[in-house]
This record gives structure tokens, C-alpha cells and sequence, in this order.
């Protein structure tokens, strides 16, 4: 498991959570995966669906007091806990050594640290079983799953070409069309997401 912790969970149920993170840490970015323990095992997997930057009254006063040197700024933003909340939908775990496509079976505890996965774990979960873990995607409430699942790939990919499978985004968008078949519409969003990140493998399966 990665040894870049990335915060510590605030609170969880059986599909997310959603971790404190400080903003001098760099948080992971949109739809980048992550990995959290739920025992001294298990390892659940989840995606970053939003990225929250709350406010309080320094920052409130701050905002409207017009020019502000930069060493406030940075001041604020590195030597005080600026509300930073990263929501994550879970798409796996893994127990015993082996990858499930699954919701995990009890949802991690309170200050449990998050970590990024390495390339190497991205590569270990995305390339086992038949890409089931995106129907997970799809429920992600405030989000839309087409730029989701366009974030996720573009992660994903980049590790899976590192690794020399060149052929596994062609099949994460053709696994992504057959799970939207009867969506019209989402399918159509997610190849348009998808499009500007991949045109070749996403233009042979529009014409498929």
C-alpha cells in the first residue's frame, strides 16, 4: 500500500467517506484513487469526487479586505487548518490478498489515514475481473459520472501505459459503453468526457 497519506477520515458509510486534508499537503485531484484501511487487512478503494475548501470567519473577513500581501496569504493557507474535505466513493477492497469489484464489507473508522495509490495498485485493481467497479460511478450523487469515469481513465491509463498495457484503455471505454447501452444519454456524455483524452480508442468505439 502507498505511504503517501493524504488526510485522515472524518466520517463514512458503506459507499464513501469523506477525509480532512490540509491544503500544504497537495490532496490527490479529481477522480484520482485512493486507498483507505478499513482493519488491520482489509484496504478499501475509492475515487475523489469532490474537493471541498470550506470557509470561517478569518477567511470571510479576509476576502473582502482588497489587496492582500502575499505572506498573509500564505500565512493563512500553510500555518492555519484551512477547512479542506476531500469526499471519496468507494469502487472496491481488497481482503486476503485479492481485489474485489465490490462496495467493502464494513466502511472504514473515524481518523483512519487515506492514502494515494501508487502505480502499482492502480495497475493490480483496474486490471482484475471485467471493469465491474464502475457501476459504482454512476450513483455518485452532485457529480456527473462522465467526467468521473473521464478523470478516472486518464489516471488509470497513465499507470497501465507505465506498465506497458497500452490495450487497457480501449477496453475500460468499451466495458464503459456496454454499462451504459441502454443510457443514451449517459453514454454520450461519458464519450464526449472521454473524448478529448483519448480520440482514437473513443472514436473506434463510437463507431462500433
Amino acid at each position: 500500500m502507498s505511504e503517501i497519506q493524504v488526510g485522515r477520515l472524518l466520517r463514512a458509510n458503506s459507499r464513501g467517506c469523506v477525509a480532512g486534508c490540509q491544503v500544504s499537503q497537495q490532496p490527490p485531484a479529481f477522480g484520482s484513487m485512493v486507498n483507505i484501511k478499513t482493519d488491520q487487512i482489509d484496504i478499501a478503494y475509492g475515487l475523489i469526487t469532490n474537493i471541498h475548501i470550506d470557509d470561517d470567519g478569518l477567511v470571510r473577513q479576509l476576502s473582502v479586505s482588497g489587496d492582500l500581501p502575499e505572506e498573509i496569504i500564505q500565512d493563512n493557507r500553510m500555518n492555519r487548518n484551512v477547512p479542506l474535505e476531500l469526499s471519496v466513493a468507494f469502487i472496491g477492497y481488497m481482503a486476503g490478498g485479492k481485489v474485489f469489484h465490490a462496495l467493502p464489507p464494513r466502511p472504514p473508522l473515524s481518523l483512519v489515514g487515506m492514502a494515494s495509490c501508487s502505480d502499482a495498485e492502480i495497475c493490480a485493481f483496474t486490471g482484475s475481473g471485467r471493469f465491474a467497479y464502475l457501476r459504482h460511478l454512476l450513483g455518485v450523487e452532485d457529480i456527473p459520472p462522465a467526467d468521473l469515469i473521464a478523470a478516472h481513465f486518464m489516471q488509470a491509463a497513465r499507470s497501465q501505459q507505465a506498465a506497458g498495457n497500452t490495450a487497457w484503455i480501449r477496453s475500460a471505454v468499451r466495458a464503459a459503453v456496454q454499462l451504459l447501452r441502454d443510457n443514451y444519454d449517459q453514454l454520450s456524455a461519458v464519450l464526449m468526457a472521454c473524448g478529448g483524452i483519448f480520440d482514437a480508442d473513443v472514436h473506434e468505439e463510437r463507431e462500433s
